[in-house]
């Protein structure tokens, strides 16, 4: 559910940084949805504190959690930020390599979008068109065949009759995955499909078939940086391309997003969970760093400062913000429970 604000998990040991790995500055890294909003964060808790300005890196959701959970010490980071939750496996790593109390707060919502240039079609995708476009695999004489469709009329004879063109995320970042998981993993799509079932009777087999996006050129990964894909859309009047709905609001000078089954990707659509694309963002703190590294306290507090700040610069960058109500109890609960 997108109301569920906040979660926090707490592993069972604390094991705090020494003096001498002390850091002098905050180092957070992560998603690329999420780098906009901390980065500005980053920006302002500079220019209100006397702390450095914390270092923000953009490398992915997966880069990100493989690094902030490689261990406690100056040379890992306090903080990465997820545009997807933490797995089991993440968690694991964590706990195997001595990060024992890691806490989780959702900070905001965003919607992946797929969009194209505003002086092109806009699109009306069903979920059946997206997964038919992105598959690796076609259904053809009851036959399961590496998917061929050429054009857009090949996938649904509603649409135009323009090459197949989309540029979207790499597969290490948590935009892929939302994709995967709510378009390519739908049980009505594909899961539940026979003639999936019949060729991959274990589940396991079929969900990794069912995930499988194509690889024919019709699907272009483009690396972490997603203001790649909007010059490629800027450019290229008949591509179409998969990113968060923030760059979308940034950019709507240039392109548009589709509607899915009917569902424009707006504030109000993805904030109330009709739009299906919609998911939350995510930050994950290392709690063993708090009292060691310099700031990271008082970043904390800025960031849930910030998020509770209705109709503030998070929100004029794209963030769809959680409910006062909500945002509320939020903050004391982090405030009460972990942090100050």
């Amino acid at each position: 559910m997108l109301r569920n604000f906040l979660l926090i998990f707490v592993f069972v040991l604390f094991t705090p940084l020494s003096n001498a790995d002390a850091r002098k500055y905050i180092r957070i890294v992560g998603s690329s949805t999420v780098f906009p909003f901390i980065s500005f964060i980053a920006e302002e808790f500079n220019r209100v504190f006397s702390f450095k300005t914390p270092v923000v890196e953009s490398i992915g959701s997966g880069s990100g959690f493989k690094m902030f959970c490689s261990g406690i010490g100056e040379d890992t980071p306090d903080i990465t930020t997820s545009s997807r939750p933490m797995k089991e496996v993440e968690r694991e790593l964590c706990k195997r390599n001595k990060i024992n109390e890691v806490i989780e707060i959702i900070i905001g919502y965003d919607g992946v979008v797929i969009a194209n240039s505003n002086q092109s079609h806009r699109f009306d995708f069903t979920k059946k068109d997206l997964f038919e476009t992105l598959s690796a695999y076609s259904q053809e004489n009851d036959k399961l065949v590496k998917n061929n469709k050429k054009f857009w009329s090949n996938v649904n004879q509603a649409l135009p009759k323009t090459e197949i063109e989309i540029y979207g995320p790499h597969q290490n970042t948590g935009t892929y995955e939302t994709l995967v998981n709510s378009i390519m993993l739908d049980q009505y799509s594909c899961m539940n499909s026979r003639i999936f079932k019949e060729n991959y009777k274990d589940q396991e087999e079929r969900k990794k078939a069912c995930g499988n996006i194509r690889d024919d050129g019709r699907y272009i990964e483009v690396g972490i940086n997603e203001n790649v894909i909007i010059q490629k859309l800027k450019s290229n009047k008949n591509a179409l391309g998969i990113f968060s709905f923030s760059f979308l609001m940034r950019n709507q000078d240039k392109i548009q997003g589709s509607t899915i089954a009917g569902i424009e990707p707006t504030y109000e659509n993805i904030s109330s969970g009709k739009y299906i694309l919609a998911r939350p963002l995510y930050l994950y703190i290392k709690k063993e760093h708090l009292d060691t590294v310099d700031g990271l306290r008082e970043f904390v507090k800025e960031i849930i400062d910030s998020i509770g700040i209705e109709d503030g610069y998070l929100s004029r960058l794209g963030l769809i913000p959680l409910s006062s109500e909500d945002i509320k109890k939020a903050s004391a609960k982090v405030y009460d429970v972990f942090l100050f």
